[in-house]
């Protein structure tokens, strides 16, 4: 049996410390591959940009999943 508890203040930092080190390997992660991409594209080669898109697109979904997590935590706390 189970009890449905709102987070206390050092759990819900805990969790968001995560959060933030998650989030901030995916957005290095995004400048990455706009480097590299940019350089394959400069560089004459047209066939990475859409598997690098969607790979950007998928950080880009995982981060605001994230977020809304975070506001769904607030949201419990009230």
């Amino acid at each position: 049996m189970s009890v449905n508890r709102p987070f206390n203040r050092e759990q819900r930092t805990i969790i968001i410390y995560g959060m933030l080190a998650f989030v901030l390997v995916l957005v290095v992660m995004q400048l990455w591959l706009l480097t590299a991409t940019m350089n394959a594209y400069l560089g004459g080669d047209d066939s990475v940009v859409w598997a690098a898109a969607g790979a950007s697109l998928f950080c880009f979904l995982l981060n605001v999943g994230l977020l809304r997590y975070l506001y769904r935590i607030e949201q419990e706390r009230k």
